[in-house]
């Protein structure tokens, strides 16, 4: 072979090797970080957890879902409610939550992070319905842990723990208020 056919032979070859690697190198390698795993499937079927670290993938065949293993917060959105002694009050909450394991969270559930937000919303109002005004202004550290156990056992099948929830804000209507002054 001489060296125009070598050349030849470089270009026919190399340059669709080298563009086909520019293409195909990214999608096969990923790198996550010391607080994300990644959910490895291959054509559908699971192949477990991995990371952190470099995760080698096979384009088109793998695919890869991330999940954050840091404390993840939720914002409870304002809940008009009624207590057990048929007050009317606006509560919201922070509900705080860690995954520990990142392929129950992804099997399990469809979106982990909507699933407990709703169960947080849902919980909140139950818990609430059924305490007292008095017992919800003056016992929230009680509410509090009883609305994290609650939560938990509902989101520990999916691989997620709840550390604290947090009764940010009890609000009362203002005729409430007036009549509470009255009082006083």
């Amino acid at each position: 072979m001489d060296e125009a056919q070598q050349m030849q032979a470089l270009i026919f070859w190399g340059i669709p090797l080298v563009i086909l690697l520019i293409i195909v190198l990214p999608q096969m390698i990923r790198i996550l970080r010391e607080y994300e795993r990644g959910v490895i499937f291959r054509l559908g079927k699971l192949l477990g957890g991995k990371g952190p670290g470099l995760i080698l993938l096979i384009p088109i065949v793998d695919r890869m879902v991330k999940v954050d293993l840091r404390v993840i917060t939720i914002d409870v959105s304002k809940q008009e409610m009624m207590t057990r002694d048929n007050v009317p009050v606006s509560v919201d909450a922070v509900v705080y939550f860690r995954v520990l394991d990142p392929v129950a969270a992804i099997i399990k559930v469809e979106n982990y992070l909507k699933a407990t937000s709703l169960i947080a919303q849902t919980t909140l109002r139950s818990v609430i319905g059924q305490a007292e005004l008095d017992e919800l202004l003056a016992q929230r550290e009680k509410i509090n842990q009883r609305l994290q156990e609650i939560i938990d056992k509902h989101t520990e099948p999916w691989g997620i723990k709840v550390t604290t929830v947090e009764v940010k804000d009890v609000v009362l209507p203002d005729s409430m208020k007036r009549a509470m002054a009255g009082q006083a």
